[in-house]
């Protein structure tokens, strides 16, 4: 690990031509959407709630998809705002450098943010969605939440009557292909890979580190915890993300 200044970080923004982004929870904590592993994460909290976000879990439990609407209904999604960080990598893609935003963020605050539907890839999904288990419907989030207002605990699909979840990926769940293979495509192209408020714990999405490592592509991590990568990375910067991301990207423009 080398404990490299935020300046020489900024100049390496500044002088890529392709850059990636890879993001987390930490970068949406401060638009008032809890992480699950920091000090204050939900499942640091409580390990019991990883419970319902196992796909099996889920499909064999009517009380879990119970407990998972009133938590989709209830999430801090729906009123959280775009913050700094994710507005400095708008700033960012306007440079032309940005190759993509790869998320393991499900709350669709990148898109909110300004930046391009076409550049961030969604690797874990989107809360904003739901999808049919059975039949593969999918339609917008907001078209089902208000059964669950009205007392329908465990809403089935309208056209087929299967099961319904959010279209996200849980425990136990594949990522998709095609989106693994854009991820990586954009990772192939890369001249700069930065790695912003994850763990770096969770797989396949930690393992494009290692693509990026093994490419030979400069690593830099921005979080507020160690991660397995911190000893393989040019840099690893401890500051908070929405001061942190604004000055690297003001000094790339």
């Amino acid at each position: 690990m080398s404990e490299t200044s935020v300046s020489a970080v900024a100049r390496w923004f500044a002088e890529a031509e392709s850059v990636v982004v890879l993001t987390g929870a930490g970068i949406s904590t401060e638009s008032g959407i809890p992480d699950f592993r920091g000090p204050q994460g939900v499942w640091t909290k409580n390990p019991a709630a990883q419970y319902l976000f196992t796909i099996d879990n889920y499909l064999a439990d009517p009380d879990v998809r119970r407990q998972a609407w009133a938590a989709r209904l209830a999430s801090p999604v729906w009123t959280a705002e775009p913050n700094a960080g994710h507005r400095a990598l708008v700033d960012y893609e306007r440079t032309g450098r940005l190759r993509a935003i790869l998320t393991q963020n499900i709350d669709g605050l990148h898109q909110a943010a300004g930046s391009a539907a076409d550049r961030v890839v969604e690797l874990h999904g989107t809360a904003r969605e739901v999808v049919c288990l059975a039949c593969g419907d999918r339609r917008p989030m907001p078209e089902v939440l208000p059964r669950i207002e009205a007392g329908e605990a465990d809403p089935h699909c309208l056209e087929c009557g299967g099961i319904l979840k959010s279209a996200t990926v849980s425990f136990g769940q594949q990522l998709d292909p095609d989106v693994v293979e854009t991820a990586a495509a954009a990772t192939r192209d890369a001249d700069l890979f930065v790695a912003v408020g994850t763990s770096l714990g969770v797989y396949p999405a930690a393992g494009f580190c290692d693509f990026a490592i093994r490419l030979g592509t400069r690593l830099v991590i921005v979080n507020a915890e160690p991660t397995p990568y911190d000893e393989d990375a040019s840099a690893v910067l401890r500051l908070p993300i929405g001061e942190v991301l604004p000055e690297l990207v003001a000094a790339a423009a």
